[in-house]
This record gives structure tokens, C-alpha cells and sequence, in this order.
């Protein structure tokens, strides 16, 4: 029996499924970075993480079709900037880093997904950007993993901690 992707575990997101643009929801808007580390603390360099948001006035429709592909070998070019989609796609560089351009959602939060090595599967958490009844849910330490801090207008930042003292808070949604 052959393994399924979820049992087989390597570096191999940062090669397969990133594209030209992929953090860039839109222009004009805000500014979400920050660090992937795993449980010893060190930036995690092939990590893949997609994002799904509402637009600013909480809707999540979005509009497909905004990926521009050459006509000839059909290799992604990246968006063509027009309208926002509320789906993202960034891969971390050589020191863990990511970057997202984006809108306010109106819903208060965007949705990640985290992919990267030594995960048999997928995580799931969320960046939020201000007071919400599930954060106040939350004991106070677990809720600060969660909430973006605001490093000046319209620039956020966000770590994520895969293991460790200072563990990102995973959601189930199983």
C-alpha cells in the first residue's frame, strides 16, 4: 500500500504549492507577518501556510478566478491584483518568515491553516484583531497566542508556535 500525503511527511509544500503573489489579497489594506517555530523554538524555513478571511463587511464570498496563468505552459504568474479573494497561499522563507497583504475582515479574524514538516496533518487556528466571545472563552495565556499585536497602522504581527512553552492555540474542527 502506498502512503497517503497525510503519512508522508518532508518539505515538499514550499516546492509544490505556493504562487507568484499568493499573500497578496490586496493592496491598500493591512499587513500580516511573522515566524512559524517549532517546539525548540527555531524558525521553521519550509513551512506552508494558507489563509481564508472575509472581506470587510464579514462577507465570504470572495471572487474566484484572479489567478493569472501563462497562456502557453499554464505556470501561474500570480493574481492579477483586482479583486480580492479572501484565500491566500504564502510559504515561510529561509528564517520562518511570512508576509500577508490583506483587508480588515469584518468578522474580526482570518482563518490559517498551517502545513509543515513533521505534521502528519494539517493545523488550524485563527489571527484575530480584536475582543471576541471565543477568545473571553479562553484562559488569558492561551488567548494572547491568538491575537495579532499591533506593531503601528496597519501592520500586524503574528507567530506561530507549533510545540512548546508558547504553543499557538490549535482548533479541532473535526
Amino acid at each position: 500500500m502506498n502512503p497517503t500525503p497525510s503519512q508522508t511527511v518532508g518539505p515538499f509544500y514550499g516546492y509544490a504549492l505556493p504562487f507568484p503573489g499568493g499573500g497578496d489579497l490586496a493592496a491598500g489594506g493591512i499587513v500580516v507577518h511573522g515566524y512559524v517555530y517549532d517546539g525548540a523554538g527555531a524558525p521553521v524555513p519550509d513551512a506552508l501556510l494558507e489563509f481564508w478571511q472575509a472581506d470587510p463587511a464579514g462577507g465570504l464570498s470572495g471572487a474566484p478566478g484572479t489567478l493569472r496563468r501563462d497562456q502557453v505552459t499554464g505556470t501561474p504568474q500570480g493574481r492579477h491584483g483586482l479583486d480580492f479573494t479572501g484565500f491566500g497561499r504564502v510559504p515561510t522563507d529561509a528564517d520562518g518568515r511570512w508576509t500577508l497583504r490583506t483587508l480588515m475582515p469584518g468578522n474580526g479574524y482570518i482563518s490559517v491553516c498551517v502545513f509543515a514538516r513533521g505534521l502528519l496533518h494539517h493545523l488550524f487556528t485563527r489571527i484575530y484583531f480584536g475582543p471576541d466571545a471565543f477568545l473571553d472563552a479562553l484562559p488569558a495565556e492561551r488567548r494572547e497566542t491568538l491575537v495579532a499585536v499591533a506593531e503601528r497602522q496597519d501592520v500586524y504581527r503574528f507567530d506561530i508556535h507549533l510545540q512548546g512553552e508558547r504553543e499557538t492555540v490549535f482548533l479541532d474542527f473535526g
